[in-house]
């Protein structure tokens, strides 16, 4: 089999890997890299959902990459566009030349002795073996599993004549105009189906168990699109980066501080596109705090709008169990359907469940600490990206992509081929990786790596404090040991060498 080697394997061609390859071209020059991409097409997560009214819930300004503006009117932007944003930065930087799709990476194993990682992967529908070598890995898979989403044994489901899909496995054969649909859940992927449907369905109704915060926002921002009819286009860019994430930072705090100050503020909002007369508190008003969850944004009060034109409704009751005809719930009800549609979550999957082996010893994620938000204790020369969960993922992400750039540059500054965060501090307490109650989160918890107590093990998911560790902060910081000299500089062979020679 032949080894192909580069000095960087990045893992997923989303999003996130081709923030990656931008840093890495315009940081580390002389390093080489590919991109392993498992399925036949780029951009991660917005290629992959198809379903109706498909976006984002955080406004370009800071879900866009930090060095390409974006210039669309609308700041949430739906999936196909962020797809060509994508597109677009992988072909203006050459990224796109680097991409090997259809390369499933399957494992990585360290070896201390050669000071690299063999990345194993298969290709293509035969799944043909294929490895290759490198010096660092950077995973860009994100952390859900992209074969299927999560659905729960409803019972009686068999019976249902209609046609029941997962949203992550939409395809283009679903007719929902005219028909009678049910939508399952009540996170962001149903906040965003319903008033799509809605447009063609003869009615659409959300089903949840429980309510969820649900925020309404202009699609556009106004001061961001007078900025940049006034402003060169990156510095109207920064100007209105920095004014969401301010923004969003006092919210969040705000949520953590006077939780009932931010519901009333919430459900005010609700009751404003409402009315009066809409049952709120039943359908709208959560048990848990503001940001115990993440929010739902809704554009524009979309979904609010298809409620008051009759056009959509909201049920908050449990499911008895499925029926020929639609859902039986405990109360009795029956809602009639010819289309359910369970939009009940992901299923996460840490690292795009990659096998990774140091020296012959299989590592457990699970009994790792996250180290910065990026590394892990006891895996030498690897990183993940991991965005915000109270912000957009790719604040996070391009402060990521730069800190694993200082620290090649470093590494080949003083010599060493090797770094590897080490948590030997006992005053370090385990936690868990997210404080987050959501079911999606809580259902994987345990096979996730722990965080700790303080940093630089602790997750603040705070940008302005992240810019200061990691664009900021010493690199050397007594947790990130460096070694294994590299072969003819510094190393005591050398060395010894030379002094015999004098």
């Amino acid at each position: 089999m032949t080894l192909e080697h580069f000095d960087m394997v990045i893992v997923g061609a989303g999003l996130s890997g081709v923030g990656a390859a931008y840093h890495l071209q315009q940081n580390c020059p002389g390093k080489s890299y590919v991109i392993l991409e498992g399925r036949e097409s780029m951009g991660g997560t917005w290629d992959l959902f198809r379903y109706p009214g498909i976006r984002s819930d955080s406004d370009m300004y800071t879900l866009g990459y930090s060095f390409k503006p974006w210039t669309e009117a609308k700041a949430i932007a739906d999936g196909p566009n962020i797809l060509s944003y994508v597109k677009e930065t992988a072909r203006e930087n050459g990224i796109d030349r680097h991409i090997r799709f259809g390369h499933f990476v399957k494992s990585a194993s360290w070896s201390t002795e050669d000071a690299v990682w063999t990345v194993e992967a298969q290709r293509g529908p035969e799944k043909e073996a294929v490895r290759f070598t490198c010096n660092f890995i950077f995973m860009c898979s994100g952390y859900y599993d992209y074969d299927a989403g999560y659905t729960p044994d409803f019972a009686g489901a068999e019976r249902f004549k209609g046609r029941i899909v997962h949203p992550q496995k939409w395809t283009e054969d679903i007719d929902y105009a005219g028909k009678r649909v049910v939508v399952i859940g009540s996170g962001a992927t149903a906040v965003t189906l319903v008033p799509e449907m809605a447009k063609k369905a003869a009615h659409v109704t959300m089903l949840q168990r429980s309510p969820t915060y649900v925020v309404s926002r202009p699609a556009e921002d106004g001061i961001a699109n007078w900025l940049r009819r006034n402003l060169p286009a990156k510095l109207a860019y920064g100007i209105t980066r920095w004014k969401n994430v301010l923004l969003g930072m006092v919210f969040f705090n705000m949520c953590r501080r006077n939780p009932e100050r931010a519901k009333k503020m919430i459900l005010s909002g609700v009751r404003e596109q409402l009315g009066p007369d809409f049952d709120i508190k039943k359908h709208f008003t959560p048990s848990y705090n503001p940001w115990d969850q993440r929010l739902c944004l809704v554009p524009n009060g979309d979904l609010f709008e298809s409620i008051k034109k009759g056009e959509a409704s909201v049920v908050t009751d449990h499911i008895d169990s499925f029926t020929e005809t639609g859902i039986r719930l405990k109360s009795g009800q029956e809602l009639e359907a010819d289309i359910i549609v369970t939009a009940t979550g992901l299923n996460l999957k840490v690292l795009g469940g990659l096998e990774v082996t140091v020296d012959g010893e299989k590592i457990e994620f699970s009994k790792t600490m996250n180290y910065k938000g990026m590394m892990y204790s006891g895996v030498p020369n690897l990183a993940s990206a991991f965005g915000y969960t109270n912000a957009s993922w790719t604040l996070k992400c391009d402060l990521t992509c730069e800190y694993v750039c200082r620290l090649i540059n470093h590494m080949d500054e003083i010599g060493m081929r090797q770094a590897t965060p080490v948590q030997n501090d006992p005053t370090v307490r385990e936690e868990p990786w997210l404080d987050f109650s959501s079911g999606y989160v809580q259902r994987s918890l345990d096979k996730f790596p722990k965080q700790g107590s303080k940093k630089p093990w602790k997750l603040y998911q705070n940008y302005a404090l992240d810019i200061v560790s990691l664009r900021l902060g010493k690199i050397e910081d007594g947790v990130m040991e460096f070694s294994n000299p590299a072969k003819g500089r510094n190393s005591m062979p050398d060395r010894e060498a030379e002094r015999l020679a004098s």
